[in-house]
Parts: C-alpha cells; sequence; structure tokens
C-alpha cells in the first residue's frame, strides 16, 4: 500500500486502487461517486482517499468489469441493493453545479435568460430611473464581481449581496447568488430557504429551480429533486446540467425509459461535457 493508507486512518488513496484494481479507472470511481455509491474522505480538495468499506465496493466493481458487465449495469445494480438504506447521499459542494444570475433586467428583477453558470457581470442592465433600485444593482454588481468562485472573496461577495437586498428584498438575482454561497460553504438549510424565497417571487427563475433540486439530490430526497429538475428543464432547455441531474435521479428513482432521452440531450447539448462518456453508455 502507499503512504497514504497509512497515515490517514485506513483511507486508501487512488495510486491504491489503481494498483489493486487496474479494471477501475478514474471514471468508473467519479461515477460511483456520483451515484453515490462511495465518497471521499478528508479534504476533497486534497488528495481523494476512500474508506476501507469504498475500497469493497470497488473491489466488488472491479470483479464485475471483468466479468464484462456493462458499467451501467452494474451502477443500477449496485444501486438497487442499497435502495430502503438510509443515506444521505452526500457529495462534496465544490462538485455540485450552481447556475448563477448574471443580470438584472431593468424593471422586474428576475434570472436572465442567457448563460446560467457564467460569471460575468458585464451585461447588467442599470442604472434603472429609479434610484434605490439603482444602488440596489450597484451592490449587486459588486457582490458578482467578487463571487468569483474563491473561498477568500465569498464573506465580501456575500456582504455585498446583502447590501443590495435590504434595499431591495425582492431582488430575486441577489437572493439565487447570496444562496448559492451558502450552499457552497455546506449551509444547505439557509440556501434551500433562499432559493425556495426566490421561486416564490418569481417562479419562472431557472436557477433557483435547477439548484433548489440539486439540494433535494444531495440530501437523497429524489422525489422532490425530480420536481424541481423538471421545472428547470422546462425553463431552460438548453442548460446541459438540468438534463443530467434529471436523467441521473430518474435512474435512482428506477425510471430510466424515462431517463433515456435526457442522457442523449446531455451529449448533443454538451459533446465535450465532464459527463458525456456516462450518458453515451446510459442512453445506448
Amino acid at each position: 500500500m502507499t503512504s497514504s493508507s497509512s497515515s490517514d486512518g485506513g483511507a486508501y488513496g487512488l495510486r491504491d486502487l489503481r494498483s489493486l484494481y487496474p479494471t477501475v479507472t478514474d471514471n468508473h470511481l467519479r461515477y460511483l461517486e456520483k451515484w453515490g455509491l462511495v465518497r471521499q474522505v478528508g479534504d476533497p480538495r486534497a488528495e481523494r482517499l476512500y474508506s476501507f468499506a469504498d475500497l469493497l465496493t470497488v473491489k466488488q466493481v472491479a470483479a464485475e468489469l471483468e466479468r464484462g458487465t456493462p458499467v451501467k449495469s452494474i451502477l443500477r445494480g449496485m444501486l438497487a441493493e442499497r435502495q430502503g438504506q438510509l443515506q444521505l447521499n452526500f457529495h462534496a459542494a465544490s462538485d455540485t453545479p450552481r447556475a448563477k444570475v448574471v443580470a438584472l433586467e431593468a424593471r422586474k428583477p428576475q434570472s436572465a435568460g442567457g448563460s446560467p453558470g457564467s460569471s460575468s457581470a458585464g451585461s447588467t442592465a442599470f442604472p434603472f430611473d429609479d434610484p434605490q433600485a439603482a444602488l440596489a444593482a450597484k451592490y449587486f454588481v459588486e457582490g458578482s464581481r467578487l463571487d468569483d468562485g474563491e473561498e477568500c472573496n465569498r464573506e465580501h461577495a456575500a456582504a455585498a449581496y446583502r447590501r443590495a437586498l435590504v434595499i431591495d428584498p425582492e431582488l430575486v438575482p441577489a437572493i439565487v447568488n447570496l444562496a448559492n454561497i451558502h450552499y457552497a460553504c455546506d449551509e444547505l438549510i439557509e440556501a434551500q430557504a433562499l432559493y425556495e424565497r426566490a421561486i416564490g417571487l418569481d417562479p419562472d427563475c431557472f436557477e433557483a429551480h435547477f439548484n433548489l433540486g440539486n439540494i433535494h439530490h444531495d440530501l437523497g430526497r429524489y422525489e422532490n429533486a425530480l420536481v424541481c429538475y423538471r421545472d428547470a428543464v422546462g425553463l431552460n432547455p438548453g442548460y446541459p446540467d438540468a438534463h443530467f441531474y434529471l436523467a441521473v435521479t430518474l435512474e435512482k428513482t428506477g425510471h430510466s425509459p424515462e431517463a433515456k432521452p435526457h442522457w442523449k440531450i446531455y451529449q448533443d447539448l454538451a459533446p465535450n461535457g465532464e459527463w458525456v462518456e456516462l450518458a453515451r453508455e446510459f442512453s445506448e
């Protein structure tokens, strides 16, 4: 074993797993993580480490791969074995995509139909005629500029969004982006409340529906997640991750036939996407 297995209380690193089970690739491990079948231990930003229980799961996967079992059959079978068990199914917040609102509309604050997930605030339509709205927009843009994904800037970005909301408590873009910061900090209760508030103010806010779906998915509330992902796909059918997470959740709830078109749409929308190989496997 490598030093990682002895120095981290029984945790096994990638080199350990590759040495023991060379048929299990890095992609296979990522798929197992996405399905909640294994989970990294320790800091996800450091070396990827897995527990002894996960090692046994990888061993089972390796045996199935050597028998020629398709990856999708392995994932479905292992997931079925675990149905009924109490699982929170968390995955690292850094691994979960969050759609960010990048623009303000001049009248009714709501999500832009442009490119969710982008971090540019250059398209913000302000100043507005109303001085209060213009000031709230100014703070929103300041927050968006600081909201660059860097941990050191999170609190400053959150403070700017909060200042915008003091002036305009119904500024949905600021609500969603503030919720994203709570989500990134694993403050899921706070994030969920803000996403739900945003949806109450603007039922057409794609970003709030998608991100709320991710929280439900992370917590194993799959039926609630399906509602959110279906709403998100309906509002923004061109957003690849919405189709991917809808497909994953449909698979996890035993609705594989319904998932198939969403696997295919994800491939079409993101031919070089992170999960395109997995999508191809499940759409065949």
